[in-house]
């Protein structure tokens, strides 16, 4: 008895490179790779058509490629470069064995792409929304210089690094954030249930109730009407944020008042200084010139007062000046970093003495990091325990005022 056929749905590539697809029946995945190979096609793409529980679905959104899984990848391939590897049959094992699904389609978009005779630079730009400017220029330019697999590792260097930074700063911020929302929800969990029972005490009682309490119970009342009003504000907040939050319209606003924060700023700034010495120092290590690189590095500080002044830098670069100059003229940049990208220029060694900035500033938001850890957790200790206190306080003000009268 044969086996039963299920439809499939196939992606192949002919001999010209052209890109064909359609539906053929067949017994398993293997029988109809194998008839498109025999029809001289390159199968790039085999499974069920509307097979009902064999579809592949995806909840929510697809999941995000991150600057973690171009770090990896781009690990990986130097090391498979490095041992003597083709280029195609690396792209081939990354794109079977990524952990991120999202990365494995577009590492089989490139890999095509690389078949057809696109150089893999060209094959990163074809999905700009994935590979980041920086990733491309320093691929073209390894390509260029012959040490693509160095210029792999660099990007591999670079990326983790701002991971690394990444996570020191989310890990800082995380447990304040989290009392801070959990001090929120505990004020409204009391102003909507406690409060109301403790009022209906209150007018039995009678008198006039203290200032204080009074605060309290007034707020509890229009925490029944501005409660829906706050969660739909939030809801549409977080769209709105999602949505436009990375446009450059709020960015110049944002950014500026992200650096004049009390204590947070200055760790915002040195993040920001690190990441722009990091990319600027690796684009002119690899030979990118100073131009392209400037003009990349300003998309990538994530900082728009240091892009301001990086668009400065070219315009003196272009008239044959120095790139220290008109950074000395922004309060962002600090006096040392000027003197040693001046000093680096002078001594024909820029990218290593923005290599040396970008470690100082490595060290310092690992410093700051730790100083704040230590010193926001008894703060917001004892910001929780006032608030939650003051409230406590508040209600038992009238119920103190009645054993005094009774005594």
């Amino acid at each position: 008895m044969s086996a039963p056929t299920i439809r499939y749905s196939y992606t192949v590539r002919d001999a010209r490179g052209k890109l064909t697809k359609g539906k053929v029946e067949a017994a398993s995945q293997a029988a109809v790779a194998d008839k498109l190979r025999a029809m001289g096609y390159v199968p790039l793409e085999v499974r069920a058509a509307n097979s009902g529980m064999q579809r592949e679905i995806t909840f929510g959104r697809k999941k995000r490629i991150k600057t973690k899984d171009l770090a990896v990848f781009s690990r990986q391939f130097a090391t498979m470069i490095d041992a003597g590897l083709t280029m195609l049959r690396a792209l081939t094992i990354m794109a079977d064995q990524s952990e991120n699904l999202e990365l494995r389609k577009v590492l089989r978009n490139v890999k095509q792409d690389v078949e057809a005779g696109h150089s893999l630079s060209a094959a990163f730009a074809h999905n700009p929304t994935v590979f980041p400017p920086l990733m491309i220029s320093m691929c073209r330019a390894g390509e260029a210089g012959g040490f693509l697999d160095v210029a792999m590792r660099q990007i591999a260097d670079n990326f983790e690094a701002d991971v690394r930074l990444r996570g020191k700063i989310k890990a800082a911020l995380t447990y304040p954030v989290v009392v801070f929302c959990l001090a929120i929800v505990m004020c409204i969990g009391m102003l909507v249930f406690v409060v109301p029972v403790f009022s209906g005490m209150f007018e039995d009682l009678g008198g006039e109730l203290p200032l204080p309490t009074k605060i309290l119970v007034f707020l509890s009342g229009a925490m029944r009407f501005m409660l829906p009003v706050l969660i739909v504000g939030a809801i549409a907040f977080v769209w709105w944020w999602r949505k436009f939050g990375k446009s450059e319209r709020v960015r110049n606003i944002v950014d500026p008042l992200k650096l004049r924060l009390p204590v947070l700023g200055n760790l915002f700034r040195k993040l920001a200084l690190a990441r722009f010495s990091r990319n600027l120092g690796t684009l002119l290590s690899s030979g990118v010139p100073i131009l392209q690189s400037l003009d990349i590095v300003s998309e990538t500080t994530g900082s728009v007062v240091i892009s301001r002044a990086l668009k400065e830098v070219q315009a003196s670069v272009r008239r044959g000046e120095s790139v220290a100059g008109p950074l000395a003229d922004h309060d962002v940049f600090p006096p040392m970093v000027v003197q040693m990208i001046a000093s680096g220029e002078e001594a024909g060694a820029i990218d290593q003495m923005l290599e040396k900035i970008a470690q100082f500033y490595d060290e310092e938001v690992e410093a700051t990091t730790e100083a704040l850890t230590a010193l926001i957790e008894p703060l917001m200790i004892a910001f929780l325990g006032g608030v939650v206190g003051s409230m406590i306080i508040a209600l038992y003000m009238p119920i103190f005022k009645v054993f005094d009268l009774i005594g």
